[in-house]
């Protein structure tokens, strides 16, 4: 039957990741090449065989087959087929399977790409993706297996959560499980540059486009999910700092650190330090954030119940900070910038203190979010921390951000001299301030941070604008097109910095 294929196919895929990691290691130091095509192979057997193990999984949620204990816990009879499908990832089970099956694609995705380039990485890459991929399919075959009989089969199951049944629940968990699992493509590059010492910006330039989509649907599923809780949890709000969105926002924040910093890689070499410690932050918090909902460590709506498989998780956690630190350290000198900051007044600074600010805005997340657990372990009693805190300190460090965003992208390179400021916001702070001005006594008094809210995104608003309309009248007077078309064509040739400027749009409504 199905169940047994499903089963037999995971333990099969767990033997053949441990055969692409011993023997991409073996590439790693020999070269053999019949080797390297013999791995590049199993990469896409392995997909197939998860592919065969979720399609058992789907199929045995569509036959009603509750001798499975997993069908039986989060589906019955009277389920539409659209939540029946849903209930695919309702549970933990599940959801350890859609994370294997993402990766799984993503490995053989990134083994084509490359399957002509980045010859000495490569096997270093697999060798850490499937390292990954290996623990998630340990978990299925020997903690929580997803085909585990029902004690006795029953007439009709358990059903769906009613919280679970609205459509955003079809989207929001793979949205998310793309963000979270896409990032482990550039940690993987990540730790093949350290060990291999090949420490230029190749392996930045190869994860860029991976950098970006993982944190688009990061950025996608918190926003679905906040989307979510505020239909079905009635919270009165998009946002109530649960545990269970901390864990989605902090490695987005950090993510987004790291896709800034990254910049300042390519471009003048600096910030090499900063990048691998961000980018090794983004996937462990990926780790952490899957290691919270799942460990029945923090109380929570949607957290998982408690189960071994938290310490599972702890243990991979650790073993993941221990040896990328390691390798960090190992390397340090080659990780030396070539350049030096010139000036605290240059866009080189402007990014070190993005990294701080979004760093800062994710540390103070993460200690609210374990501060109960550590105050349990030391006073023995519980102490939650609710909204006040992170509001108390989150906002103050968010309008810094938002601040930082009107400056970074006009600031000049290097050192920003008198005129050069004079230039860029003279206009922008002049109109905000006469804005903010305006705007005093109907917002300012006793609304103050909201005050402050408004004024700095028109500040940055005007910032963007002013980028814009240079632009456009730059490339209208050198190629003579119309304005119009002008505007167009300098998004489309400048992709990467008018896109930035379109996203902190986004951002500045959001604020």
């Amino acid at each position: 039957d199905m169940t047994t294929v499903g089963q037999f196919s995971l333990l099969i895929a767990f033997a053949l990741s441990l055969y692409i990691i011993i023997a991409n290691w073996i590439v790693g130091k020999s070269g053999n090449e019949r080797l390297r095509a013999s791995c590049e192979n199993s990469v896409y057997v392995l997909t197939g065989l998860i592919v065969l193990s979720s399609a058992a999984l789907l199929y045995a949620f569509v036959t009603r087959d509750f001798s499975i204990a997993y069908v039986a816990h989060y589906s019955n009879r009277d389920l539409s087929l659209f939540y029946t499908l849903s209930a695919f990832w309702a549970g933990q089970k599940g959801s350890l399977l859609l994370w294997s099956i993402v990766l799984s694609f993503f490995c053989s995705i990134v083994s084509i790409q490359n399957r002509h380039k980045n010859r000495e990485l490569m096997p270093h890459v697999m060798i850490v993706l499937h390292l990954i991929l290996a623990f998630f399919i340990f978990l299925m075959n020997f903690s929580t297996n997803p085909f585990e009989k029902s004690f006795e089969t029953p007439l009709d199951g358990s059903g769906l959560n009613p919280m679970l049944q609205n459509p955003a629940m079809m989207i929001h968990p793979p949205t998310l499980f793309l963000g979270y699992v896409g990032f482990s493509v550039p940690f993987a590059f990540a730790m093949a540059a350290l060990i291999t010492g090949k420490l230029s910006d190749v392996w930045i330039r190869t994860t860029r486009k991976w950098t970006i989509l993982s944190w688009f649907f990061l950025g996608m599923g918190n926003l679905l999910g906040a989307q979510w809780a505020y239909v079905e949890l009635g919270w009165g709000g998009y946002w109530a700092w649960d545990p269970v969105e901390n864990a989605s926002f902090m490695p987005w924040l950090v993510g987004t650190a790291y896709l800034h910093s990254v910049m300042i890689q390519e471009k003048k070499d600096m910030l090499k330090v900063w990048n691998m410690a961000l980018i090794l932050l983004t996937f462990s918090l990926t780790i952490f954030g899957t290691f919270i909902t799942r460990s029945g460590l923090i109380q929570s709506v949607h957290a998982f119940g408690e189960t071994t498989l938290g310490y599972y998780f702890l243990a991979f956690l650790f073993a993941t900070i221990a040896f990328s630190t390691y390798y960090i350290i190992k390397r340090l000198p080659l990780l030396k910038s070539k350049n030096e900051l010139d000036s605290f007044v240059s866009r080189e600074s402007s990014f070190l203190f993005n990294n701080l600010l979004l760093v800062g805005i994710a540390f103070a997340t993460f200690w609210g979010t374990l501060f109960p657990v550590i105050s349990e372990a030391i006073r023995g009693t519980k102490i939650t921390v609710g909204p006040p805190f992170y509001n108390q300190v989150n906002v103050p460090i968010g309008l810094a951000l938002l601040f930082l965003m009107g400056l970074c992208p006009l600031i000049s390179w290097r050192k920003a001299t008198l005129s050069n400021l004079r230039k860029n916001f003279l206009w922008p702070f002049s109109i905000a301030a006469v804005s903010g001005a305006a705007l005093y006594p109907s917002a300012g008094k006793g609304h103050f941070m909201a005050w402050l809210t408004f004024t700095l995104s028109i500040f940055v608003l005007l910032t963007i604008v002013v980028e814009f309309y240079r632009g456009s009248k730059a490339r209208s007077e050198t190629t003579g097109d119309s304005p119009f078309i002008s505007f167009f064509t300098l998004i489309v040739k400048n992709k990467r910095r008018y896109g930035g400027h379109i996203i902190h749009i986004g951002i500045v409504l959001m604020f």
